[in-house]
């Protein structure tokens, strides 16, 4: 049995939606040949709306319950990314200054990000170039990143 309540395919990729204690918990980003699960629940059907809307609207807010575990520092930063309006980027060195941090350590907690897009760390870009994004450096992840950029008008 699938641990996803739906899975929605993107260009690149497709969004694997966990739910757990009645809030939207994950949004994995899983090869794009994925199975396509339907949404079981109400939540989930709320998630990929939002998610088929959101492809029209790319500056459409979230209304969704949101939830997601982490340290409080990964919390803050997660917090801080959903300040950041679409359509803008800062570098990690930048957020790191807002925060009192290192580029490093907010690195860390935009790769451990558990809601992608909803929770956007790709609008947080390296000093050289748009960065790595969830955990690689190359490949479909860092395509993807470039294609949410792009769909903001940030590139």
């Amino acid at each position: 049995m699938t641990p996803w309540a739906a899975t929605f395919p993107l260009p690149r990729l497709t969004l694997g939606v966990r739910i757990a204690e009645g809030r939207l918990a994950e949004l994995a980003l899983l090869p794009l040949e994925t199975e396509v699960v339907r949404p079981r629940g109400r939540l989930a059907r709320e998630v990929v709306e939002w998610l088929q809307r959101w492809l029209d609207d790319p500056f459409l807010p979230v209304g969704l319950p949101l939830g997601g575990d982490g340290s409080p520092f990964q919390r803050r930063v997660w917090s801080a990314l959903r300040e950041i309006p679409p359509g803008r980027v800062l570098t990690y060195g930048e957020l790191a200054r807002d925060l009192g941090s290192s580029p490093r350590a907010v690195g860390g907690a935009c790769r451990t990000n558990p809601l992608p897009i909803v929770v956007p760390c790709h609008r947080v870009v390296s000093a050289s170039g748009i960065g790595g994004y969830a955990g690689a450096v190359a490949g479909p992840r860092v395509a993807f990143k470039q294609w949410l950029l792009e769909r903001e008008g940030c590139l």
